[in-house]
């Protein structure tokens, strides 16, 4: 396998390393990996079908979420068998189209993500701010438009990634010291000026993630500025607690991630399987742990959840 630099060969097959420097316990780290997406894709699969199935939860709420439970099973999908075939079988080598699709769908996917929290938070803001509007607002037909419009813009603006990769020339070597593809792993391997690319992943995380992130805050200070002019404690205390699952997915959605890019920015001294572990739980964490937030904290969905699994057969 070539790894030489600068060999005027643009490379077309690469070979994903895993983690770096972790390689002889691989086998190890598989056994959280696999039981934390066998673990979200049946959360999240139940999740999906109960609100699909149950009138009763054919509300806004319940609607946006079945939206990011859905986007959870993508978003863990597009990495985590990758990742179990190189634990596993040493299958890392993936073609130049296929890291391109791979990284696309990861980053579209978790830009929908972040797009969803957002109209979720916006939820939470009719719903407390404007109560007896609240389904003459947010209509179904208005839901449907949002959930068109949060894919074309994930989609959409994630596109030009394509375009920025295909004109590099990848001769700098054929490996890349991650589980997944990324799109800084992949064009830093370019013999190529990669300052377009950097520019515009930077564009795109202002322009959505942390674009989401502003006007989320701002949700939520109108929220808790409508909340403590009620009068009443008890409607107070109830306002509050119907946004307490949304919050706890706001930090498990964006904490990691805050993180993440900290530990890259100022952590160059860790080692490089630090990075990828971390990446890691980006992607495992949040479709793991938002079904059990939502079927915790929601009693609507719990005492679906509890009818569905443990009503005795008749």
């Amino acid at each position: 396998m070539t790894t030489s630099n600068y060999t005027g060969v643009s490379h077309t097959v690469f070979h994903l390393l895993g983690i770096p420097g972790l390689e002889n316990k691989h086998m190890w780290i598989s056994i959280p990996f696999f039981i934390s997406y066998v673990s979200a894709l049946l959360g999240n699969s139940l999740l999906i079908f109960i609100i699909l199935t149950k009138p009763s939860l054919h509300e806004p709420m319940y609607l946006f979420l079945s939206m990011l439970a859905g986007a959870d099973i993508v978003l863990s999908t597009c990495t985590v068998p990758q990742a179990l075939a190189i634990f596993w079988f040493h299958a890392g080598e993936i073609s130049l189209d296929g890291c391109i699709a791979q990284l696309f769908f990861t980053h579209s996917t978790f830009v929908s993500e972040s797009g969803i929290l957002l109209v979720m938070a916006f939820d939470r803001y009719i719903a407390i701010c404007y109560p007896l509007r609240y389904t003459t607002i947010l209509t179904q037909a208005l839901i449907g438009k949002i959930g068109v419009a949060i894919f074309l813009r994930s989609y959409g603006i994630m596109s030009p990634i394509i375009f920025l990769l295909k004109r590099l020339t990848f001769c700098k070597s054929d490996i890349l010291p991650n589980t997944a593809c990324k799109h800084i792993v992949l064009a830093h391997v370019s013999c190529d000026d990669i300052r377009v690319n950097i520019w515009y992943g930077f564009f795109v995380l202002m322009s959505t993630v942390i674009l989401d992130v502003v006007l989320i805050f701002v949700s939520y200070v109108l929220i808790l500025r409508a909340v403590f002019h009620i009068p009443s404690r008890d409607a107070r205390h109830k306002a509050l607690n119907t946004c307490g699952s949304h919050v706890c997915v706001i930090i498990l959605f964006y904490g990691p991630g805050i993180f993440t890019t900290l530990i890259q920015r100022f952590g160059r001294h860790f080692s490089p399987h630090i990075h990828v572990l971390v990446a890691d739980i980006c992607i495992l964490a949040p479709p793991l742990l938002n079904p059990i937030i939502y079927g915790i904290k929601t009693k609507q969905i719990r005492d679906q959840v509890v009818h569905l699994l443990f009503t005795k057969q008749k």
